[in-house]
């Protein structure tokens, strides 16, 4: 996938925020594959039905874990993906 003009320019900035070192020591530290085998047959796929597909388990789950790490409300978390290219990042957007 082509990067954007954003995310060129701010894959060439020199200092990495305190945001980036957290997420990306979250990235490394979390075991994602059996978090997501854990809640997978919780989590409802409507695949293949009428209405709008869902969003998938591992970017639904990296978005509650920002919501809960930063504090954010629903709002909070949709306005932080838009704003933060290291949120976006870390989520898969």
């Amino acid at each position: 996938m082509q990067k954007t003009f954003s995310e060129a320019e701010y894959a060439g900035k020199k200092k990495l925020t305190r945001r980036d070192r957290f997420l990306s020591d979250l990235e490394q530290l979390t075991p994602w594959t059996l978090l997501e085998a854990q809640i997978a047959p919780f989590y409802a796929d409507n695949t293949g039905k009428r209405g709008r597909p869902s969003i998938g388990l591992p970017r639904m789950l990296r978005l509650y874990v920002v919501q809960q790490c930063f504090g954010l409300s629903d709002e909070g978390t949709e306005d932080a993906v838009y704003d933060s290219q290291a949120i976006r990042g870390f989520v898969g957007i």
